[in-house]
């Protein structure tokens, strides 16, 4: 009998032992980021909202002065980047259109903002026609050439691109680390990604500017969590909220680290919604329909689908919310054909290798399995590193009955869980 319990103890004590080994280890904590939360005025937008009505005060005194409009531009750009409300970016387009229209499209300054204004709607063509038209007026041309090396990179054209980054080469310059950076990341070097960016982070420190400071932290937070350095990850979050409280993109990053790390999306769900009081961007309400698809809250996961899709329709948008739109459309029956729609049109804005996976994926979604497997093969194997790249080619080999290279490239998504997040976890497993 004393042998039998003996056994007993020790199989409790291996089965819980082994429980707690696969329960992640808690790294977030309320108290860290509640007070975050619970903010009831946001000074950052105060005071945009207060340069925005003193320039427009100065342009409808002095509407000769067309500086004005610039200022004016850059108000409402800096509002869209607070509240992510569309119409400041489109308001921003607006004024710095009618600036190069009375500079005869001769400045290059006012080019480049106008292209960055276009790079934040998607826009990446017209963007890039503006950055050759300043790249011809030769003002400042190393911004012109930090631009131009962002552009190229969303276009899918990496050899002019990283041909770009040769002419802004300068290890001492935060703005080419950050772009070397990027450049490491494109082509799958993670390592060197977090190396370049760790240095552009303590360049942001020393020279103490906020804003820099503020970008690199949840950048670096960002390239932390696809390293699986959760902690880092999750450190470089609060730093960012310690000099922005309502940074709404380090809020994210929390709420993905909860939910997809932790595996809590009841918590997740309560930094969204609080988030989202103040902060409506359409895919925020996506990432809630994913929560609430996991929690197996049917009726929560169509509410906020519908309130994804009530806000992305806005035309303002334009082509901003394609990819969600593609991902989303392919899974409803009555729409599986505008997803493939929309993907034809994502590879003529910018023809990369993510753009053409989503056609490849539509045209799986609409049965037409090989057609996915030879845009896989022709423009995507070998072009880019993401995971969600990684679990639709899985899905496509095994549909095309090649189940020995599905299998072989679950090692590679089950170590990428963490990005994929836990509704795909289920589904890898059935690869």
């Amino acid at each position: 009998m004393k042998t039998l319990t003996y056994y007993i103890t020790l199989m409790v004590s291996l089965v819980a032992l082994t429980s707690c080994e696969n329960e992640p280890e808690k790294i977030t904590k309320l108290s860290d980021y509640n007070s975050y939360l619970e903010l009831v005025e946001n000074d950052a937008l105060q005071q945009a909202e207060e340069d925005l009505l003193f320039w427009e005060n100065k342009l409808e005194k002095e509407p000769s002065q067309y500086p004005y409009l610039a200022k004016v531009a850059a108000s409402h750009s800096q509002l869209f980047t607070i509240s992510g409300k569309i119409e400041h970016l489109k308001d921003s387009e607006k004024n710095l259109l009618a600036v190069n229209e009375r500079t005869n499209y001769d400045n290059a300054g006012y080019l480049r903002a106008l292209s960055r204004n276009y790079i934040s709607q998607h826009r990446f063509r017209e963007a890039k026609d503006l950055l050759v038209k300043a790249k011809a007026n030769g003002e400042n041309i190393e911004s012109t050439y930090k631009m131009l090396f962002d552009v190229e990179l969303e276009l899918g054209d990496s050899a002019s691109a990283h041909d770009y980054l040769e002419r802004i080469k300068d290890l001492s310059s935060f703005d080419y680390l950050i772009r070397l950076s990027k450049w490491s990341d494109h082509q799958g070097n993670l390592d060197a990604a977090i190396k370049y960016l760790e240095k552009a982070t303590a360049m942001a420190e020393s020279s103490n500017i906020n804003s820099s400071k503020e970008w690199a932290y949840t950048n670096l937070a960002d390239f932390y969590g696809h390293a699986g350095k959760f902690q880092e990850s999750y450190n470089y979050y609060l730093k960012a909220l310690a000099l922005n409280p309502n940074d709404a993109y380090a809020k994210k990053g929390i709420a993905w680290i909860v939910y997809s790390y932790e595996r809590n999306p009841e918590e997740a769900m309560h930094i969204l919604n609080s988030l989202t009081e103040n902060y409506q961007v359409p895919d925020l309400y996506l990432l809630k329909a994913e929560m609430s698809d996991f929690m197996k809250d049917n009726q929560a996961k169509m509410d906020n689908t519908k309130t994804y899709m009530e806000l992305a329709a806005n035309p303002g948008y334009g082509d901003m919310y394609n990819a969600y739109n593609i991902d989303l459309y392919a899974d409803m029956d009555n729409e599986k054909g505008t997803a493939l729609l929309l993907a034809n049109k994502e590879v003529q804005n910018r023809p990369t290798a993510l753009s053409y996976d989503w056609l490849a994926w539509s045209y799986y979604k609409n049965g037409n399995v090989k057609k996915a497997l030879s845009i896989m093969e022709e423009f995507v194997i070998g072009n880019t590193f993401e995971p969600l790249v990684t679990y639709h080619l899985a899905v496509i080999y095994k549909a095309n009955g090649l189940t020995e290279k599905a299998t072989k490239l679950k090692p590679e998504l089950e170590s990428s869980i963490y990005e994929l997040g836990p509704v795909l976890d289920l589904e890898i497993s059935k690869i």
